[in-house]
């Protein structure tokens, strides 16, 4: 007969204070900082569209990294599982709206962008005690896409780059889209084997 240790092993408690949750309180901080930095004057003064890339990516980077730190030494907590969607969608929506409301960006790319990922985000939460909706290869696609296409334009671009920065924004419009209408399908298939 196996101990009570055996049976039951003790899960070593990990601190909310660690890397990965560190670089996800950085990428929350930085959504105020790169807004700043966005609409400095009149909004299009190169150095500072420039300043408001760097910041923007930076993020981007610890978004990329954080979940990567968490998985690989051991530092998933429920507090870094419930900021990091948040922290991304607050950037991705500074992002976005502060573009519209410069008129960089029409405001039904944001609107589509910002329903979906919403949308999303409450379907999560309704079918949480079902189960996870993982995020799929093309919810991930959708959102390097999409981060890229919005560097893209908070860079001051003209002619064939901005074209190319356009035909990015239609692929990461796309791609939202199409990974949203996938997640509600998974969501109704987990709902019926439920």
């Amino acid at each position: 007969m196996p101990s009570q240790s055996e049976s039951n092993p003790v899960v070593p408690h990990v601190s909310v204070v660690n890397v990965a949750n560190l670089l996800t309180g950085l990428r929350v901080v930085l959504v105020p900082v790169f807004l700043a930095a966005l609409f400095v004057g009149d909004g299009h003064e190169t150095f500072w569209r420039l300043v408001a890339f760097a910041v923007f990516t930076v993020a981007v980077i610890t978004d990329r990294i954080d979940g990567e730190i968490a998985r690989a030494y051991g530092m998933v907590t429920e507090f870094g599982k419930l900021a990091d969607p948040i922290a991304d969608k607050a950037l991705i929506g500074a992002a976005l709206i502060g573009l519209s409301l410069l008129g960089d960006l029409p405001w039904w790319v944001t609107v589509v962008i910002l329903v979906r990922e919403i949308a999303v985000t409450l379907l999560r939460f309704a079918v949480i005690r079902t189960g996870v909706i993982p995020a799929s290869r093309g919810g991930k696609l959708k959102t390097l896409v999409q981060a890229v296409a919005i560097g893209l334009f908070v860079l001051p671009l003209s002619g064939a780059w901005l074209t190319g920065a356009w035909v990015l924004m239609v692929a990461a419009v796309v791609l939202t889209v199409l990974t949203g209408l996938d997640y509600v399908l998974s969501a109704v298939r987990g709902a019926r084997t439920a």
